[in-house]
């Protein structure tokens, strides 16, 4: 058996390399750590072992395998050498429990547990050792190995950045085959919502209209529309309990921020979103690719609805929470179709903030938007302008130099993010994709344990972070808990500057390195992260340990 960082990924053909330094970790209070144990299957057929731990923090510790997952589509026509594999194959990628503690050995493969720490608040200091071991059905070992986590006397901070990575309830529904907003689906929404808050997601998109995301012109989304709305007589009335209960159901697990669903269509503002009503006894679909976004029916409309959403967000003191999006990734082209949607809604939203991903420095230029969002490759003319409170996001496009998910890169790729976003003191990240189980365009769903690339449209990767459970829940990915990890990086450096100062903080984040780190300019290797997060929790224990004998 094989100690292992998180950041390594263990290819079945692959003799994966032991470093000591892999053997020891160390977290805050409060702190999720991983590390992982790799073994080769020297039987002649499939075995089951049987996993055992010995440490005192036993209760902690939960273990998962690593489950192989296929891509055919791992990388676009563009790539850099910071990739692992460029070829379709098989990749691990699914963290799935341990059925009877028990983990199978395939013949001549290399396989994978992956081992999280989950650190208590209340947890006494110090170093504890963690010894993992298979055993055949005689109890007898057939392979082991030691761990330690120093337990540092500190607790990690409350997260700060704002996290959304959008949320797709409609993809829930359409693979568990259930009718949105039943008492089936919400019981099965509370699962995933869960797992959203707690691996670093505090922000989520709130589909009060079905979200005009990622559809084929002319083509429609299951419907997960959460507002009810009447038309009578030519007027609209809005039943907002369902949104009510998704707002508390996202704060009982830690997600404070709510991204209104798009107004209007992506790429251009050119239509109005699907929009469902009940009429005369009748539901029925009144607007949607066949109406013009400045039509003036879609104008009355987004004038009640509006006006109606917003006087119930401010009784739910809500202002401060909410960010209404317009259009999604409109371009130089789309300028004078998104400042015309623009214009028709700013009325409406006087007091609320609006946000969107693009990534053309003219839109923020002519007060279109107040929070842009720019892809990380193309985040410099905002950081040069000085932009407050400046968001990023990556998707399949930014699939050269930049920080990304895909399965195919080195998961140092996917941490280095929170070390960059501190750096420039980025204020929100978004991604597309926490759970995106369609092919491009939404053109017909897939099974995303056997299609992991949006029907060879996107890198594996990409698309999702989470895997829909048989029972209902979500299987989290690799790449999932690696860019969790990332968030507590940021929390990590948030509370050493508290302790030394923010210039001080960079300085040792790039002593030695010989150049500035920028968003496509970084260290790339696995032992940079896992050393300079090391050094940061030194300098946490250094200072808090200075704090607390000077004190009387």
């Amino acid at each position: 058996m094989k100690i292992l960082s998180p950041l390594v990924k263990v290819f079945p053909e692959e003799a994966p390399v032991e470093m000591t330094e892999n053997m020891r970790y160390s977290g805050l209070k409060g702190e999720t750590v991983s590390f992982q144990a790799a073994y080769y299957g020297a039987c002649m057929t499939k075995e089951y072992a049987q996993v055992a731990v010995d440490s005192e923090i036993r209760d902690w510790i939960r273990i998962r395998s690593v489950e192989l997952v296929p891509s055919a589509y791992p990388c676009n026509a563009a790539y850099d050498d910071n990739y692992l594999r460029t070829t379709p194959g098989m990749f691990p990628d699914l963290l799935r429990d341990l059925e009877d503690s028990k983990a199978a050995l395939i013949p001549r493969q290399w396989r994978a547990l992956w081992i999280d720490a989950e650190i208590p608040e209340d947890a006494g200091a110090g170093s504890y050792e963690i010894v993992i071991s298979l055993k055949n059905e005689k109890g007898e070992d057939l392979c082991s190995g030691r761990g330690e986590i120093k337990v540092i006397d500190a607790l990690l901070p409350t997260q700060k950045l704002y996290h959304t990575e959008w949320f797709h309830g409609d993809c829930l529904a359409d693979y568990y085959g259930m009718e949105p907003w039943s008492e089936e689906y919400w019981e099965m929404l509370e699962n995933y919502i869960e797992v959203y808050g707690k691996r670093g997601m505090n922000t989520i998109l709130t589909p009060v209209l079905t979200p005009p995301l990622d559809t084929a012109v002319g083509g429609e989304r299951t419907t997960i529309q959460l507002a009810v709305i009447k038309r009578e007589k030519g007027h609209y009335s809005f039943d907002f309990s369902r949104l009510k209960r998704w707002i508390a159901l996202c704060r009982k697990y830690g997600i404070r921020y709510f991204e209104i669903s798009h107004l209007f269509t992506q790429w251009g503002a050119k239509y109005a979103p699907k929009v469902i009503v009940r009429e005369d006894g009748e539901v029925k679909k009144i607007f949607g690719w066949e109406t013009e976004s400045d039509s003036l029916d879609y104008r009355d409309f987004l004038k009640e609805y509006l006006q109606a959403l917003t006087s119930i967000l401010i009784e739910w003191g809500m202002e401060d929470y909410v960010y209404f999006h317009t259009s999604d990734e409109p371009s130089e082209e789309h300028l004078q179709s998104y400042q015309r949607a623009r214009k028709m809604i700013e009325p409406y939203l006087q007091g609320f903030k609006t946000i969107d991903a693009l990534s053309d420095h003219a839109f923020y230029e002519k007060g279109l938007v107040e929070k842009p969002v720019p892809a990380s490759d193309c985040i410099e003319p905002f950081l040069k302008a000085k932009v407050p409170g400046l968001w990023t996001y990556y998707c399949t496009a930014q699939c050269t130099a930049v920080a990304n998910r895909f399965m195919a890169m080195p998961s140092a790729r996917n941490r280095i993010l929170g070390v960059q976003l501190y750096k420039f003191g980025i204020e929100g990240f978004l991604h597309w994709g926490f759970n995106f189980y369609n092919s491009q365009f939404s053109l017909k769903h897939i099974n995303p344990y056997a299609v992991t690339d949006a029907d060879s449209a996107f890198p594996s990767g990409d698309a999702f972070l989470v895997y829909p459970g048989d029972d209902k829940k979500p299987e989290e990915s690799l790449r999932l808990m690696v860019l969790f990890h990332a968030m507590q990086d940021i929390r990590a450096m948030e509370l050493l500057e508290h302790l030394i100062g923010r210039e001080a903080v960079v300085k040792e984040m790039e002593k030695g390195l010989g150049r500035e780190i920028t968003f496509s300019e970084y260290p790339v290797s696995d032992t940079w992260i896992l050393d300079f997060r090391r050094r940061v929790n030194e300098k946490i224990e250094e200072m808090t340990g200075r704090i607390n004998t000077e004190m009387p």
